[in-house]
């Protein structure tokens, strides 16, 4: 990816990362806040962004890159995936997400929370948990959501006439033994 960006962006790649101590230290915080992704969807993120830009893109627009090439794996996008959870209807759990990542981050901020909160104080929590469920997912995990359990049909046999003129008596001496 820096090889990418030195390339393409040759004098702003070197007015940024020019000391060797400052491009290591750049690497060592993107590698940590890039490393849920896989080497795929950095470098298709790193080729998506030059051919869209003029200019060296910065750790939040290289998160937003490779986040757009999880679409793949079926997960939306960050703001998609909070659109999603904010507009969902209860009861939540029933309802057919575009991804179990999007309604366990929702739930976990909190539904309440998702819709009293002003977006620029709840989204930032929605994302934090998205991400961390981003990197579960890719790192193998089957998330699932709680679905509602049905009512079960708890139909017994049919009374009689009979049985249930017995029943009757059997409770009238419980409460009257006489």
């Amino acid at each position: 990816m820096f090889t990418l960006f030195r390339i393409n962006y040759h004098n702003q790649y070197h007015a940024a990362f020019g000391e060797v101590a400052v491009l290591n230290q750049a690497k060592r915080l993107w590698k940590e806040s890039l490393g849920s992704f896989s080497n795929e969807q950095i470098l298709q993120a790193a080729r998506d962004v030059i051919e869209q830009s003029d200019y060296l893109p910065t750790l939040h627009k290289m998160l937003v890159a490779c986040e757009a090439t999880l679409v793949a794996e079926g997960l939306p996008p960050v703001q998609e995936a909070y659109r999603e959870a904010a507009n969902a209807p209860s009861p939540k759990n029933a309802q057919p997400w575009s991804h179990p990542a999007v309604y366990l981050a929702g739930k976990q901020v909190g539904w309440r929370n998702m819709v009293h909160m002003a977006e620029a104080k709840s989204f930032p929590l929605f994302a934090k948990a998205y991400r961390e469920l981003i990197k579960r997912v890719l790192a193998g995990e089957a998330l699932e959501i709680d679905r509602p359990t049905g009512i079960e049909d708890k139909q017994g046999a049919v009374l009689t006439r009979t049985d249930v003129e017995e029943k009757i008596r059997d409770l009238r001496k419980l409460f009257d033994p006489d």
